[in-house]
């Protein structure tokens, strides 16, 4: 029987098993209170409150602008709109860079203002004496190696990260300290679907990819890209499950057509 149907709460230990027993992990990000909800309701196993909350809700070019509070804001919302699944939370970018005091403080910020279950944070090598604190701390973190939108402007491109041996190199070997230091996922994005494989077998802990092939242990899209409301944005690894752009467009204009007309609201549509 599968281990999703079997579990009434997912846990860090649950994606564990998961990996073991070969089931695939799946998770979205969320960002508010009613699409969290309708995540979990649907058994997703993850809702990442992405750092993209940055773009999507936003509006902003990049991830760099939104602050600590902005994401405590979102991931607030979203736990209580959830039962099952588990809930990772973006650091944004400049609430861990510094030094792992500052990080280990934005952490316990993020989990004790949200009741949120875990943190993710960007980086190898550079990243792991956080990594130790925190998860010394008690508090479940999620690594991400690839392309990580917070180096943007150091990369200067959202082109696939790590096709060079050199670079690759350094994935996997980063891949394996953020393993020893305690992390209990690690995100993959953007990397060649090859060496996604290769990196996913050398560790006993699941990776999430998202641009990175089927071999990853699990898989992650934006909400806005998969549900098509963000219309612009079509990489190779996308793909859509809805057009909701369009089917919101059209429900818009029929309002609009409907209160103009008077036809909206009807005899039936009043007290």
């Amino acid at each position: 029987m599968s281990i999703h149907k079997e579990i009434k709460k997912v846990t860090t230990d649950t994606l564990q098993k998961m990996k073991a027993a070969g089931e695939k992990i799946s998770m979205i990000t969320a960002y508010d209170f009613s699409f969290a909800k309708i995540f979990d309701t649907a058994g997703i196993d993850i809702i990442l409150v992405g750092d993209s909350a940055s773009n999507v809700m936003a509006g902003h070019e990049t991830t760099l602008p939104i602050t600590l509070d902005q994401m405590i804001y979102h991931a607030q919302s979203v736990v209580r709109g959830i039962n099952r699944c588990l809930v990772v939370v973006d650091m944004p970018f400049g609430s861990y860079q510094s030094n792992s005091e500052i990080a280990l403080a934005s952490a316990i910020k993020i989990m004790k203002e949200t009741g949120g279950h875990s943190i993710k944070l960007e980086g190898g090598e550079e990243a792991v004496d956080s990594v130790k604190k925190i998860v010394s701390a008690g508090i479940p973190v999620m690594g991400h190696l690839g392309l990580t939108p917070q180096s943007i402007y150091k990369f200067g491109t959202y082109t696939v990260r790590a096709k060079e041996t050199d670079e690759a190199d350094k994935l996997k070997k980063d891949a394996l300290l953020l393993q020893e230091a305690g992390a209990f996922a690690i995100v993959l994005e953007k990397i060649p679907a090859a060496l996604a494989k290769e990196v996913s077998d050398s560790l006993h802990i699941p990776t999430i990819g998202i641009g990175a092939g089927g071999d990853c242990d699990g898989q992650v899209l934006v909400m806005h890209d998969m549900l098509g409301i963000n219309v612009e944005f079509k990489p190779r690894f996308l793909r859509k499950y809805l057009n909701l752009y369009e089917q919101i467009d059209g429900a818009v204009k029929q309002y609009i057509s409907d209160v103009k007309s008077k036809d909206f609201p009807n005899e039936h549509e009043q007290y």
